[in-house]
């Protein structure tokens, strides 16, 4: 007894051919089917480049498109060829002309002919089955699918949401459970045949033509109607991506294919020929012995999967960005936002340097220049200081910046002069941290030689963008660690907040801070803002900010209390 091998070939015959003399010279009987779609005259240059193998046929073609039932009649066509010129066949071993022999087909005898009861197919009820795509799962049984997905999409979709809205529904024929599964089977010659010459054939026929993908559902369902033992898997590995498409395999692919002990892998570059000419050996150069497990590479396939549709974290390829909310992390590591600490003190950048360690540019985002730390005019991963370059996309501008500089904590300046295209972006990823003194853009102005006419429209002006971001980190959508405190808050006490920015960007060094950054000069702040608002523009972002000058006072280092023991 042996194993009959149906091939359905559409291209690349060359190698179709040699997958064909592998089997044949392996011991396996052989019906190749080639898509009538085909020209006549590729076709008989293949046909006559394999008449040399005596036990190999040629089935009657068929036309055949992908998800319809015509790949089902082109395996039945094939199959009843094979089962009545080759009667020393025990299993019929379905294949395409790109599937590539892993194993020696006599391991792949030996396999079956110690299994001589059990059907090996993919078979499971639609409510078992997570990775059925396309939105139709026990739809695809219950309605009627006369219209190529592929070719009239739109006649396919009109008529399936007719159908809904009708509520149209087939009936399944009586003792049928309809199953799905991988399309590449190996059925005993009694369970194949059995569903080849059922007098019922024809009523199975007429309703799996208008299944949705019958060779997915065809012998799936029937097998379980038939078979006494049935293994739900297929020896032929086969691996789809999220949208139900086949993974090619390439030359890269060919420890991965040893590792899976397949007996055979689907789908095979026609080029790799390193592929086929590591498999399609002798016995002494093949795999050893092992029973199939392509679960070994699953995590492969599982994480490659991930990395296709979430890509990493903050890192944004040229050639693909993710759906807005589909990102697996908008920034790929911890990041500080200041807004206001700058403008209150003369030297807070080069002091949270020192104190954390950690690289604190100044203003990224402003208007003039990208002001990288140290003044440098370019940072890691070849950023510039254009101002016309990062804001063709400030998004992608500031994860390069963060997944460029990995390992190192990346802290920047941020105000209402600066471009507010990132708003967002930092208000809803969690990695940013942002500390916001509001108000502290007047200290600017208050320090400024310009008439006051011109002060008090640029006040209400950057008010008003400070008062917009504001609510954008108070909205909902706001998941980053978020800390707003008034400039007339802030000043009574600043060592608490500053000590907490310590603890968070230095948090294995714990230190305590001995020297302050040296605050401003605000003698007279509070008259200042007393006078915007004696012209008509109302700072209510300083909180209430005192009209006396005794703010400075208390910038004093406060210490912990201790004991001294005698």
């Amino acid at each position: 007894m042996t194993v009959g091998v149906v091939m359905l070939v559409h291209n690349a015959f060359e190698r179709a051919e040699q997958v064909a003399r592998h089997w044949a010279a392996g011991g396996a009987d052989i019906v190749i089917h080639v898509d009538q779609r085909v020209k006549a005259k590729a076709f008989k240059a293949f046909e006559r480049a394999l008449s040399d193998v005596p036990n190999l046929r040629f089935s009657k073609r068929h036309s055949c498109e992908w998800g319809t039932w015509s790949l089902v009649e082109a395996s039945q066509t094939a199959s009843e060829l094979l089962l009545k010129t080759f009667p020393k066949v025990r299993h019929v071993y379905l294949a395409s002309g790109s599937c590539l022999p892993l194993r020696p087909v006599q391991e792949l005898i030996d396999y079956l002919a110690a299994r001589p009861n059990v059907d090996f197919i993919e078979s499971a009820t639609t409510e078992d089955v997570p990775w059925a795509v396309g939105g139709l799962d026990r739809e695809r049984f219950t309605l009627r699918f006369p219209f190529s997905w592929r070719k009239h999409r739109i006649l396919f979709d009109g008529y399936v949401n007719l159908q809904r809205r009708l509520k149209v529904k087939r009936k399944v024929p009586k003792g049928l459970v309809p199953h799905l599964g991988s399309q590449w089977w190996c059925l005993t010659r009694k369970t194949l045949s059995t569903i080849l010459e059922d007098p019922d054939r024809k009523e199975f026929e007429t309703y799996f033509k208008r299944v949705w993908i019958p060779d997915e559902a065809y012998y799936q369902t029937l097998v379980r109607y038939y078979s006494s033992t049935i293994e739900s898997r297929s020896l032929t590995l086969s691996k789809f991506d999220f949208q139900g498409k086949p993974h090619t395999f390439y030359d890269d692919h060919l420890q991965l294919l040893r590792r899976s002990d397949c007996f055979v892998a689907r789908k095979i570059w026609p080029h790799a020929n390193r592929l086929y000419d590591a498999f399609l050996t002798d016995a002494a150069g093949a795999m050893k012995r092992a029973e199939p497990n392509p679960g070994k590479i699953d995590r492969v396939f599982t994480k490659a999967l991930d990395r296709r549709i979430n890509g990493r974290a903050g890192l944004f390829m040229q050639s693909r960005y993710p759906r807005d909310g589909w990102e697996k992390g908008m920034s790929s590591a911890p990041y500080s936002v200041f807004q206001g600490y700058a403008e209150l003190f003369e030297d807070f950048a080069p002091w949270l340097s020192k104190v954390t360690g950690a690289k604190v540019h100044g203003h990224l985002f402003s208007p003039d220049r990208v002001e990288y730390v140290d003044g440098q005019t370019s940072y890691h991963g070849g950023l510039t200081d254009s101002t016309a370059l990062r804001d063709a996309n400030a998004q992608s501008f500031l994860t390069n910046l963060i997944w460029n500089a990995r390992g190192e904590r990346q802290c920047f300046q941020f105000g209402p002069n600066d471009n507010q295209d990132i708003n967002w972006f930092i208000a809803k990823d969690p990695n940013a941290s942002i500390s916001v003194i509001t108000g502290a853009w007047a200290v600017p102005l208050f320090h400024s030689n310009l008439n006051f006419s011109v002060i008090r429209k640029m006040a209400a002006k950057l008010q008003q963008v400070e008062s917009n971001y504001i609510d954008i980190l108070k909205s909902p959508y706001a998941k980053g660690k978020i800390r707003i405190t008034s400039i007339a808050e802030f000043v009574e006490a600043p060592m608490n907040p500053l000590q907490l920015i310590v603890d968070e960007i230095g948090p294995h060094k714990l230190t305590r801070i001995t020297e302050a950054p040296k605050l401003v000069d605000l003698t007279g702040f509070g008259q200042f803002l007393q006078n915007l608002k004696n012209q008509g523009m109302h700072p209510h972002l300083m909180g209430d900010f005192p009209m006396s000058d005794t703010v400075q006072k208390n910038t004093r280092i406060v210490r912990k209390p201790y004991l001294v023991k005698k």
